[in-house]
């Protein structure tokens, strides 16, 4: 009898998820320290919807007997916190955990509340019961975005963080509290190609004037000063962050405290199932990696030798729980001393590649996975000339964009392709800053931590970054991507690759033209143009 085969695709993410089995059967006896720590818990997580925090959700209902989860969620987009919390929870991510422990969700209690608003949006009667049964608080939420105006950044990234603090200090059982910055905190202009310790740096203003400044200021106005308050930074996200980190000194001395800053967060590696990505990250790395191979971005701008830094999500995560557990075990050892311990999570310094080598598995290997729902040949020109780079956009993305939503127009349908290749363009300048230079990251206490752990600890919580093999996680991330994003099922990989056969004989052939009718098209107006001039000008 003749079996079914596997797409290669599906063959390849299932070889990878074997691998990873005997880890998942060590997890389920929950028997290591760090596992012991969290039993009979009780958390407070802000940033629950986010990429990280619904990961951290899963990781510590499947992996420890947590009691309760109190998860702050506001309403949105004209849906409720509960709504929100019953759809979050729909998500693949939590497939495996639904199937161990179909109960799971009844631990986790919705909290109406806003990081951005004082006290955190949250009634006295929330922010009383969280005081009293809280002992671990995780504070995860922040608004990423590199473009999101001053004023909104502050009220989440640093007020935010100033309240959480406050209810930490507040929390009467509190045995460790982990604030979730960035490793680019302080990744500024100065210290490129140079080391960024694990060790907090001079704030470039007051947490507390800049807070103010947001709450009185005009927001027009504050606009306008931005550029000349983040100089240094390339972001209002990494600056902000890097002011929240003085909250944090300040105010958290005196709490069983620690920092974890990683690096670029990306699709899992191992946990629950390699590859998840949140929809979330559309806008960061992952967004460019999908526009790649969907065939709709053809350019990139970065330095080739460059060192990126890229950080699984499930790493992260491990490195942030067992960061938890050490705080807790330092203070209990040691109540007298103040110190705030720093976890910097990144690949550059002990397990590099660069720019150069992920564009060749992009091209060469992952091209052996493509998704049928390609809408043309995936390539892409990547340089580290701006100027280039433009000349490569307009040419790739912009102009043919217009010429599409032109015959859109013609038939009555509605303009979108512009928007989504300035979107494009955008995006990839706003990740060009960290694609175009790179940082020496000190993770010494992150190595210390990780070395601390038991040898059981170390599989289940795993995030030794020098175990990545490159070329196989890159391979993962792509098919994560067609997984949650794509949404093709992992199904019609053959068929893919024919229709990039196809397609990539169409573009050797429809490019020429295209650029020689640009071409003639330029000339054209040129020599209008020219007659124009001298008959006015003769």
């Amino acid at each position: 009898m003749e079996t079914e085969t596997l797409d290669p695709a599906q063959a390849f993410m299932a070889k990878v998820s074997d691998r990873f089995k005997p880890v998942h059967e060590l997890t389920a006896r929950g028997t290591s320290s760090v596992q012991q720590f969290y039993s009979g818990a009780t958390v407070f997580l802000t940033g629950g919807s986010g990429f990280l925090g619904k990961q951290l959700i899963e990781k510590l209902f499947r992996a420890t007997k947590i009691s309760k989860i109190y998860v702050l969620l506001r309403c949105k987009k004209g849906k409720s916190m509960e709504q929100r919390l019953v759809d979050m929870l729909k998500d693949p991510l939590y497939d495996t955990l639904r199937e161990q422990q179909p109960e799971f969700a009844d631990k986790i209690v919705a909290v109406s509340g806003d990081t951005s608003e004082l006290k955190l949006g949250l009634s006295d009667k929330d922010w009383n019961t969280i005081a009293d049964e809280v002992d671990i608080v995780f504070h995860l939420a922040a608004t990423t975005r590199f473009d999101e105006e001053l004023k909104l950044a502050t009220f989440i990234n640093i007020r935010g963080t100033r309240e959480v603090l406050a209810l930490g200090k507040a929390c009467k059982k509190l045995r460790s509290f982990v604030y979730v910055s960035t490793a680019f905190s302080h990744a500024r202009d100065e210290y490129i190609a140079g080391d960024v310790l694990e060790k907090f740096y001079e704030s470039p203003i007051s947490p507390e004037n800049l807070i103010g400044v947001a709450e009185s200021m005009d927001e027009e106005r504050l606009n306008n000063i931005t550029t000349s308050l983040i100089k240094g930074w390339p972001n209002t996200y990494t600056f902000t962050k890097a002011v929240a980190e003085e909250l944090v000194r300040t105010m958290g001395k005196d709490l069983p405290l620690c920092v974890v800053r990683p690096s670029i967060v990306t699709c899992s590696i191992q946990e629950p199932s390699p590859g998840w990505v949140d929809l979330s990250c559309i806008y960061g790395a992952s967004g460019y990696v999908y526009a790649v191979g969907l065939g709709v971005a053809h350019t990139a701008y970065g330095e080739h030798s460059n060192k990126l830094d890229f950080v699984p999500v499930d790493y992260v995560n491990n490195a942030i729980l067992t960061a938890a557990w050490e705080t807790t075990r330092t203070k209990s050892s040691a109540p007298e001393k103040d110190e705030i311990k720093i976890y910097t999570v990144s690949t550059a310094t002990r397990k590099p590649i660069t720019w150069r080598v992920v564009q060749d598995i992009l091209a060469n290997k992952a091209r052996y996975y493509p998704t049928p729902k390609a809408v043309s040949y995936t390539f892409a020109w990547c340089t580290n000339i701006r100027l280039l780079y433009w000349i490569y956009a307009w040419l790739l993305h912009l102009i043919p964009a217009y010429i599409v939503d032109a015959v859109m127009v013609l038939f009555g349908k509605e303009r979108r392709f512009g928007k989504l290749a300035q979107k494009l363009s955008k995006m990839t300048m706003a990740l060009s800053h960290f694609l175009s230079h790179h940082w020496k990251f000190d993770d010494r206490n992150t190595v210390a931590l990780f070395d601390s752990l038991s040898e059981d600890d170390r599989k289940i919580f795993n995030f030794d970054v020098t175990d990545i093999d490159w070329p196989e996680y890159i391979l993962v991330w792509c098919l994560g991507l067609r997984k949650y994003f794509v949404k093709d099922g992992l199904n019609g990989t053959i068929y893919g690759r024919k229709k990039q056969t196809v397609l990539k004989i169409v573009t050797f052939i429809m490019m020429p033209l295209y650029f020689y009718g640009l071409f003639k098209i330029a000339y054209c107006v040129f020599y209008y143009l020219f007659v124009l001039f001298n008959l006015f000008f003769k």
